[in-house]
């Protein structure tokens, strides 16, 4: 896969930018403990950390694992004059965190309400003692993390050029559909590992395979479930590049085309993902994409069948904003980031999930994932 230079990530406008939503958000200050929001602010990728922002300071915190790694990717994300990094135990950091809102006479102190646990919000209250309070907030990082700059993008769809030639490599297997030795967890392993050699740090998430009758489970987890000649099978997977993620679903038929019913829950899947992701551009309610494609697969008489929402918000975290469903509030706005993976379930006989990750663009959306949704693509497909 030839690969061409990735534009830089714009770290450095991102404390500001957090912090011009200070007012609205009743702060003078924000500990962000979530670490995909940790890392969005400072580029630091550890598995510990915090980062206190106020009005004028911040300081990045983590344990001496970290000592080089946090110093080198302050610097290489263009931050390093914008916030101070603290190495120590947990005691260390917790001063450095007081020594920061101390000095800036911070009152009103934002916590992440929909991440940090109760211990940690009371460890940080006793901490602020009675200079300041402790104020859930929600969405304060994840509002900034919607709209992706280039260097996002690029990344994405990095990941996303992975997973497709990922599954280019290993789709030949599904020719031997019938193997004993060709189940759910045997694809999956061999797509995981695909993906990893070509240049994939981890996967998005758990590699989802499923096969007959467990088609018809949206999360279900790979088994020794063999890959039989007329079924079936949806693949749900993803890459990681530099942090960033890629999302994809397609469901193949094992042993030539699919006919009756399921036939028909294949056309009515691929014509709804197809209306959703004709919908999607920028200013049109998240929640009307999903409208379109749960109308098609109503009208089909499937209403009850699809059980999921339309999509979701993707980058540094696999769920993201905005949500794409009934309950999405979000007005989409070009650099954003989304799914549209309409489906089918039918218990005891099977189901089909078409995805694919879109930028959302001012006229229209630009796929990222760009895999066939061809349902038996691969070399000499075997007979039933």
């Amino acid at each position: 896969m030839t690969t061409s230079p990735l534009a830089p990530l714009q770290v450095a406008g991102r404390l500001d930018r957090l912090r011009a939503r200070f007012d609205d958000l009743g702060i003078d200050a924000l500990v962000v403990t979530t670490l995909a929001n940790v890392r969005y602010l400072s580029g630091f990728s550890g598995s510990a950390g915090v980062v206190a922002v106020t009005a004028s300071g911040a300081v990045l915190t983590t344990d001496g694992r970290y000592r080089t790694q946090s110093a080198e990717q302050v610097e290489a994300a263009g931050v390093a004059d914008q916030l101070e990094v603290a190495i120590g135990n947990a005691e260390a950091q917790r001063a450095a965190v007081a020594g920061l809102l101390e000095a800036a006479g911070a009152t009103r102190v934002g916590l992440e309400a929909e991440t940090i646990s109760w211990a940690a919000a009371r460890r940080f209250q006793e901490l602020l003692g009675g200079r300041a309070e402790a104020v859930p907030v929600a969405g304060a990082v994840e509002a900034l993390r919607e709209v992706k700059d280039p260097g996002e993008l690029d990344r994405m769809a990095r990941a996303a050029a992975i997973a497709d030639a990922a599954l280019g490599e290993v789709l030949p297997m599904l020719a031997e559909a019938g193997s004993p030795s060709l189940t759910e967890a045997a694809f999956a392993l061999a797509l995981d590992t695909a993906m990893r050699a070509g240049g994939a740090e981890d996967r998005a998430f758990d590699t989802i395979v499923a096969v007959g009758p467990n088609s018809a489970k949206p999360h279900h987890q790979p088994t020794a479930a063999r890959l039989a000649p007329g079924q079936p099978l949806v693949v749900d997977f993803g890459a990681t590049f530099d942090g960033y993620r890629s999302d994809m679903t397609r469901t193949f038929f094992l042993g030539g085309e699919p006919e009756g019913e399921l036939a028909r829950v294949f056309a009515v899947v691929r014509d709804a993902q197809a209306q959703g992701v004709e919908a999607v551009r920028a200013g049109v309610e998240a929640k009307a994409v999903d409208q379109v494609c749960r109308q098609v697969i109503a009208e089909a008489g499937w209403a009850d069948r699809f059980e999921h929402g339309t999509g979701h918000g993707v980058g540094l975290d696999i769920h993201e904003a905005p949500t794409v469903s009934q309950l999405g509030t979000a007005i989409l706005a070009a650099g954003a980031v989304v799914t549209v993976e309409p489906g089918v379930y039918l218990p005891g006989l099977g189901g089909v999930r078409i995805e694919d990750t879109l930028a959302v663009t001012e006229d229209g959306s630009r796929t990222l994932t760009g895999f066939t949704k061809d349902t038996a693509p691969w070399p000499s497909p075997p007979t039933i």
